[in-house]
């Protein structure tokens, strides 16, 4: 399987699990997601298995086996490719929690199917011959493309209010309309998402802005889920901006038509066989996605309409990237995540002033790790209400130009090189050496000694005797 893509290597191991564990006697089926992926024509990244033996006979079979939930008969098997989830049949107790069932009954394959989501993550897959379990009508709502709760859907989502928004998640991730009983249920339970641990809610809404861009916004508003789970999306609603640099709409139509225009970067094609380049690639999706979902979160706040009609919205950068640090802590999103989304929203109303920057300063942004990221974030954002595209070219243009040549070259000077000239340590040190790499920068300095001399005329030491020509 060496050099075999990413998702046909974790299929493979799943397989041969599920045959290891039939070997040894005991019934073991492909589940879920994977089936039903594989039945649209669409590449499975994640494959679990299902199967009668019980939890510690999975552990004498894999050794390497991590016990992810001993209740639940929950193993995780270590893979190249990716870990594999391996889960006996069960029936489920009762749901005390909103999330996981008190206690549960190791069962077999139809009563497991039961006690699932929806129908069309219910099926069954035999890993050798391909054949296809239905025991809860999976297949004939895969054909309509429409997605059911299994058995009562207010029951279902009782049991986890999670199932509340992935309804929404699958809905955008399959382009399956919603049973209409299901609708009716996601509508009347969308509070109880309040309910779920932050982390999870986290988790599923990547997701859903992964598969569904503007396509989401618009759809968790029509379900009553927005104000949830994101209520400074929902305050957008109805908030209008300038007809001239706005003329799609109010702050909501335009969030929802930035993501709808965000373009990834491409994938490494390292990222094929190495999981944690696919990891790297991700994690730059998912900071360009929550900078343009939060781009201009500070507009409700900042919203303000001048005496002579002008609407504006004075300092929603800044503002922004308070209530976008807010709300991304709220979620649980780790740190650096944070921190690169802080950046981009900072910085995304700057990036119109970048063809009128001193180069130095100009240098240092093409130099910053998510320039492109700030790139595809510009060109979204243009191309969701003025479509001007001015400053987008000067910027191409200007990586361009400076591709031969490191955006921030190696320093002049150093502190050492100060002291020795009989400057004192302390503060002004930093301004110096700030001041020459600008002249640097700027193409005014080009050599230590230059940079040597243009120090002892803007920058004297007291009783310094004059430089020598030697």
């Amino acid at each position: 399987m060496t050099g075999a893509p990413l998702a046909a290597r974790r299929l493979e191991e799943a397989r041969a699990i599920a045959r290891r564990l039939r070997e040894a006697g005991h019934e073991a089926l492909l589940c879920g997601g994977a089936v039903r992926d594989r039945l649209l024509g669409r590449t499975p990244m994640d494959v679990d298995v299902a199967t009668s033996a019980r939890p510690e006979v999975g552990e004498q079979l894999f050794p390497d086996a991590v016990t992810v939930g001993a209740k639940f008969g929950v193993l995780v098997i270590p893979r190249p490719a990716g870990p594999v989830e391996v889960a006996t049949f069960r029936a489920d107790g009762c749901y005390v929690d909103g999330r996981r069932p008190d206690d549960v009954t190791f069962s077999d394959a139809p009563t497991d199917a039961t006690r699932r989501d929806f129908t069309v993550n219910g099926l069954f897959e035999d890993p050798d011959t391909g054949a296809i379990h239905d025991y809860v009508g999976g297949r004939a709502d895969l054909d309509a493309r429409i997605l059911r709760a299994i058995g009562d859907a207010h029951a279902r989502f009782e049991e986890d209010h999670l199932r509340i928004l992935r309804a929404a998640r699958f809905s955008l991730q399959l382009g399956f309309a919603l049973d209409p009983g299901t609708r009716a249920a996601v509508r009347d339970m969308a509070p109880r998402v309040a309910e779920v641990a932050a982390e999870r809610v986290r988790d599923e809404l990547v997701k859903i802005l992964r598969h569904g861009r503007g396509r989401a916004l618009r759809l968790l508003r029509d379900l009553g889920l927005l104000p949830v789970v994101l209520p400074e999306i929902d305050a957008m609603r109805d908030v209008p901006q300038p007809p001239r640099w706005h003329p799609e709409g109010d702050v909501f139509v335009h969030t929802a038509l930035v993501l709808d225009g965000v373009r990834f970067p491409p994938r490494p094609a390292e990222a094929e066989d190495d999981p944690e380049v696919e990891a790297d690639a991700r994690r730059a999706e998912e900071v360009l996605l929550w900078a343009a979902l939060l781009h201009d979160v500070a507009k409700p706040t900042t919203f303000r309409r001048e005496p002579d009609g002008r609407i504006v919205f004075h300092g929603h950068d800044a503002r922004g990237v308070e209530a976008a640090e807010g709300l991304l802590e709220r979620l649980r999103l780790p740190r650096r995540t944070r921190e690169r989304v802080a950046s981009l929203i900072g910085q995304h109303m700057r990036i119109a002033a970048t063809p009128h920057m001193r180069r130095a300063n100009l240098r240092r942004f093409l130099a910053e790790p998510d320039f492109d990221l700030h790139l595809r974030l510009h060109a979204a954002d243009c191309g969701a209400s003025h479509g001007a595209s001015e400053v987008l070219t000067f910027l191409l243009a200007a990586r361009d130009e400076l591709a031969a040549e490191p955006a921030v070259p190696a320093p002049l000077l150093s502190g050492k090189d100060l002291l020795a000239l009989g400057h004192r340590p302390g503060p002004d040190l930093g301004r110096i050496l700030a001041w020459v790499q600008d002249e640097q920068l700027e193409g005014r300095l080009v050599d230590r000694d230059g940079a040597v001399r243009a120090v002892r005329d803007r920058y004297p030491v007291p009783n310094q005797e004059p430089p020598t020509d030697a």
